[in-house]
């Protein structure tokens, strides 16, 4: 009889944890993924992927400590502001958009490290490619009241990468050595989530 009641109560507090978590949905408006990337050793070229969703699901309302992070990046939407380039981003060079539509990004882990700032680890797959990559994350103005009655919450979080090591292969170089386009790329994604 005691295991039972162990287990009945074991049972009520797991449902009561699973009723307290709190989902929250990135705002598609006010949500992209940013990068960097040096060319010809001389200068810095950017860019963003404009189509990116994804949810956060949070232990609370009020507290992204062990939150779980799931975003897809929609490779086509991305935009350098040349129509050429941003066609060749998209070729077998780099992302293979027609085979590899899809980027995305999951976590391993959301430790919060101390006030506004967290530290997110997750598998990130660009084409046929994951790897775990870490992300410094910060909170920005904390939880809101937006003027329609939401509740809002913004974070960037920020990450260097080879790309290489996703099969983004392009590899012109100089005849110095150096890279036309550098093998680090440094990211940025922003988004303002809504709690459902």
């Amino acid at each position: 009889m005691n295991r039972f009641i162990s287990f009945l109560f074991a049972a009520v507090l797991s449902l009561n944890f699973a009723y307290a978590q709190t989902t929250w949905t990135a705002d598609p408006a006010h949500t992209n993924a940013r990068f960097s990337i040096n060319h010809l050793g001389i200068s810095f070229v950017d860019g963003e992927f404009t189509k990116v969703s994804g949810d956060v699901i949070a232990p609370s309302a009020t507290d992204f400590s062990a939150a779980k992070v799931n975003f897809t990046i929609d490779v086509n939407s991305i935009n350098t502001r040349i129509e050429a380039r941003d066609g060749h981003l998209k070729s077998d060079d780099f992302f293979n958009a027609e085979k590899f539509p899809t980027m995305s990004l999951k976590s391993v882990s959301f430790k919060k490290i101390k006030g506004n700032k967290y530290l997110l680890i997750a598998d990130l797959t660009i084409r046929d490619h994951s790897k775990q990559v870490t992300f410094a994350v910060t909170q920005n103005g904390g939880i809101i009241t937006d003027p329609w009655g939401g509740t809002r919450a913004g974070f960037t979080a920020t990450a260097k990468i080879n790309r290489q090591d996703f099969g983004l292969k392009y590899n012109d170089k100089l005849p110095s050595g150096i890279e036309a386009v550098a093998s680090e790329v440094e990211i940025t994604i922003n988004t303002e989530l809504v709690k459902k």
